[in-house]
């Protein structure tokens, strides 16, 4: 049996992707890169966008273009929602709702009966995802992932260790990835921490960079962030905090009650005060029904106040099964590019000037990827590096360098783990 395989979506669609990818190797199947010569196809969907599903839609079209015989099996958020059209699109042989491996082994006609899910490696070279939680027990407005993955439910601390060492022998990067990483361990008994699993893995695997994914601003405790100030090499010094908005009262009606602008300004300068080289992220949307001039400028004034070094600015997308469709119509597209543009232009100033800022610094860098013969890697804050010097290992320190708009990264040192 010979399977393609393609992803849509977050990190946690793509751990799911390399569980299942696992199995069906064990099981004896061939992974092969070129549809035209697999047999079946197995697409994780995302649900996140309506953009995102049409794509979906039309890569599968594409798949039974490339390949008539092909089977596809699509399994993820967007079929755990389908209402039948994916099931109908060309070549399609199953839906799985859901990321189940044994589910999706099912679908292929093979019998498994996996109870222990534990990765072993990862197809990303130096770095792996491990996801230690699925689910969420929140419900902002405009979100079809938690219905698409139901509520939140947390790995166990051991089985979580036993997949960490397993990935360690070859990734010297490991991110910690969830639907809600925040609320991990809340629903184990004893109930746990991310900054007691944190605080395990750093101790137990100090060879390891931990780097957390997605986590909300008001969720990183005491805990999480002493360890990061004071182990910045062992849990990078970089935080994706979800935003959305930096108006209270679209806040509101995204359902988002855990935090306003005050609360979430305040965490990120505590962190900032303590970590003079911090990588900051968020996701902002644009175009939430009812968004005023007003609401955007409250964003801008967050966004422009805070030091972030990214941002993904997206627009708000109308999903059927989620409330927010109920709150009135979305903003005029052209005034949602105004704004957004405006968001990115804003951030990709304040990216260049942080750059800067550690140009002639040296940085705990991890090899990623080598395009066309170029050594690529990560810094811990989360730059992206060219790597000047062909003898590297996966993980080193170099000496950071702005070039020509871009990062480069010099080694200067073997790495003492």
């Amino acid at each position: 049996m010979r399977v393609h395989f393609h992803t849509f979506g977050c990190k946690a669609n793509q751990y799911d992707t390399e569980l299942v990818r696992q199995s069906l190797a064990d099981a004896g199947a061939r992974v092969v890169d070129d549809p035209s010569a697999a047999d079946f196809a197995i697409v994780n969907s995302c649900t996140v966008t309506h953009t995102g599903e049409a794509k979906l839609r039309s890569f599968v079209r594409r798949l039974n273009r490339v390949n008539p015989r092909l089977q596809t099996v699509i399994m993820g958020c967007a079929s755990a929602v389908d209402d039948g059209q994916l099931a109908a699109l060309p070549g399609v042989e199953s839906v799985v709702a859901g990321s189940d491996p044994n589910l999706v082994l099912k679908a292929l006609g093979i019998e498994s009966s996996l109870d222990e899910k534990i990765l072993r490696s990862f197809a990303r070279g130096a770095r792996a995802w491990v996801k230690v939680q699925d689910g969420c027990d929140e419900h902002c407005t405009f979100c079809a992932t938690t219905v698409a993955r139901g509520a939140s439910r947390s790995r166990s601390i051991e089985e979580i260790k036993k997949e960490v060492a397993a990935l360690g022998a070859a990734h010297s990067e490991i991110v910690i990835t969830g639907i809600h990483i925040g609320s991990y361990g809340l629903d184990l008994k004893p109930a746990e921490t991310l900054g007691t699993l944190m605080e395990t893995l750093v101790t137990e695997f100090p060879q390891i960079r931990f780097r957390l994914s997605s986590v909300e601003a008001t969720e990183v405790g005491e805990r999480l962030s002493e360890l990061m100030i004071a182990e910045p090499r062992c849990l990078a010094p970089h935080i994706h905090a979800p935003l959305q908005s930096g108006s209270d009262r679209i806040l509101k009606l995204m359902g988002r009650h855990w935090y306003d602008a005050a609360s979430y300004r305040q965490r990120i300068e505590q962190l900032a005060a303590h970590l003079p080289d911090f990588g900051l992220g968020a996701d902002v949307m644009v175009g939430f029904p009812g968004e005023t001039d007003e609401d955007h400028r409250a964003t801008v004034d967050v966004v422009d106040s805070l030091p972030f070094t990214y941002l993904h600015v997206f627009p708000y997308s109308e999903r059927a099964v989620a409330s927010a469709a109920k709150i009135g119509p979305p903003i005029d597209p052209v005034v949602t590019t105004e704004r957004s543009a405006e968001l990115r232009s804003l951030v990709e100033e304040k990216k260049n000037n942080y750059c800067l800022h550690r140009s002639g610094k040296v940085s705990d860098v991890v090899l990623t990827a080598r395009r066309q013969g170029v050594l690529q890697g990560i810094t811990g804050d989360y730059l992206d590096v060219v790597v000047d010097h062909p003898q590297v290992g996966q993980r080193f320190d170099g000496e950071l360098q702005m070039t020509g708009g871009r990062m480069h990264a010099r080694e200067v040192a073997e790495v003492t783990l």
